[in-house]
């Protein structure tokens, strides 16, 4: 049955499957009988040639029909490099195709030049001069340079992968190369209204988005910072722009048109201890002895560097939303008081007895009408630390003995440990009154 019949019987609607099968295996033995007669032929005239020197006949070989044309060649490079690095619009609705595992494209043609390529060859008027000097340079083939591909290589792998920016240690932010806790310097300002020696710290760095009729989802960098001068002066602002530098300019002046004064407690922390909160965010902040350092939040710890506030502990309770923590400290450095106010407040004289001073008395301010012992009330609060709390105690948590006190191998450890005890703290006091560890026993020092 041939090809014609079976299309008049498809087009009739009959199957036939049956029938193209068996078209097809015949179509196939009939090639293969074919191949054999012509290597059976081409084997005998390739004898006669050689036994009785007769010229053979020229015969063609057989030919694979290849298409020379695929998906690599036929599409640009960029088309190429789309599939690898796009991401589609769910994806980036989820946030994919960011940060350090973003793939990004290599130019493969990085480190080679038109005129040189794997065979050294020097062509004039390409990769040399035409004429050098007097003579004309002629094509000459140079050796190979084995480490060729291995340096296009390296050159490649060097350019498209993520290289971390290096920062210099002093001015490296809250975790390394990121944006928060960095120094921007000064806010600008003109001639007559310079900002000289005041530092603005970056606190918050973060990215926004706004929906629009006209112009949809558009994103937008949102920055906080504070700026101060080291000296009791500072002020903080939050700005928005398209772009992050934009956006670290405004906020930086802007934050040097809102500077607010605060007085500082021998310039170095705050005159009493003080509870402030904004939203659900608690602070409780203690004013500590010279030597402390700062103890607190990091976003608190960068708000005391630039306002010159060297000793201080804060406690953050509740939400710790970094615009929250500087909103509530900065509305806790405002409504404390010093010591001449509270001195007022009360018409009684303010007297401090601190370690420092091995206890003695220390006057801190004087009222100018000082009441007398038969004036003060009974129930009146004489306590200075609940009265600046606003007749609040802070309630610290009961600490429980670790699980292992009660053991056995703890008990031994103790008794080994008895006749050692607090001696690393009397050597601290030793070296603090001193200057120098000695014994009890006897004139001679320990070195």
């Amino acid at each position: 049955m041939d090809f014609q019949s079976i299309k008049r019987r498809e087009f009739a609607g009959a199957t036939t499957h049956c029938d193209l099968n068996c078209w097809k295996k015949k179509k196939e033995a009939n090639m293969a009988r074919y191949l054999g007669l012509f290597n059976n032929f081409y084997k005998y005239t390739l004898q006669n040639s050689i036994t009785k020197n007769v010229a053979c006949p020229q015969v063609s070989p057989i030919l694979n029909i290849v298409r020379q044309t695929s998906f690599f060649n036929k599409l640009p490079a960029e088309h190429l490099w789309k599939g690898v690095t796009a991401v589609s619009n769910a994806g980036k609705k989820r946030g994919r195709g960011k940060g350090t595992g973003k793939k990004v494209a290599k130019d493969l043609n990085r480190g080679q030049a038109i005129g040189f390529g794997k065979k050294n060859v020097v062509w004039p008027g390409l990769n040399s001069p035409i004429i050098r000097g007097k003579e004309i340079v002629r094509q000459q083939t140079l050796p190979e340079d084995p480490e060729r591909e291995k340096n296009i290589l390296k050159l490649r792998d060097s350019y498209g992968g993520f290289r971390q920016i290096k920062v210099n240690p002093i001015d490296r932010g809250w975790s390394g190369s990121k944006l928060p806790g960095r120094s921007i310097g000064a806010p600008e300002g003109e001639s007559e209204n310079s900002f000289e020696g005041f530092d603005t710290r970056v606190l918050e760095n973060k990215i926004v988005f706004i929906m629009k009729g006209n112009m949809g989802r558009t994103r937008r960098f949102s920055v906080m910072s504070v700026t101060g001068n080291g000296n009791g002066l500072a002020g903080f602002a939050t700005a928005k722009a398209p772009e992050a530098r934009t956006a670290l300019r405004k906020s930086k002046n802007r934050a040097g048109q809102k500077l607010m004064k605060f007085e500082l407690c021998d310039n170095r922390t705050v005159f009493h201890d003080f509870y402030c909160a904004f939203g659900k965010t608690k602070i409780f902040v203690s004013k500590k002895p010279e030597g402390y350092g700062l103890v607190c939040h990091r976003g608190i710890q960068t708000i005391c560097k630039v306002l010159g506030i060297k000793d201080l502990h804060a406690k953050v309770v509740g939400s710790t939303n970094i615009q929250h923590i500087v909103k509530a400290f900065f509305i806790g450095l405002l409504q404390q008081r010093t010591h001449e106010q509270i001195a007022e407040e009360k018409k009684l004289h303010l007297v401090e007895f601190s370690n420092d001073k091995v206890g003695l008395p220390n006057v801190r301010a004087f009222a100018k009408d000082c009441r007398k012992p038969e004036e003060i009330a009974k129930d009146e609060i004489m306590d200075f630390t609940q009265y600046v709390l606003g007749d609040k105690i802070v309630l610290k948590k009961k600490k429980f003995e670790p699980f292992y006190t009660n053991t056995i191998g703890h008990q031994l450890y103790l008794k080994k440990r008895d006749p050692l005890r607090n001696q690393e703290q009397v050597k601290i006091d030793m070296l603090v009154n001193n200057n120098k560890i000695s014994s009890f026993l006897t004139d001679k020092e320990i070195q």
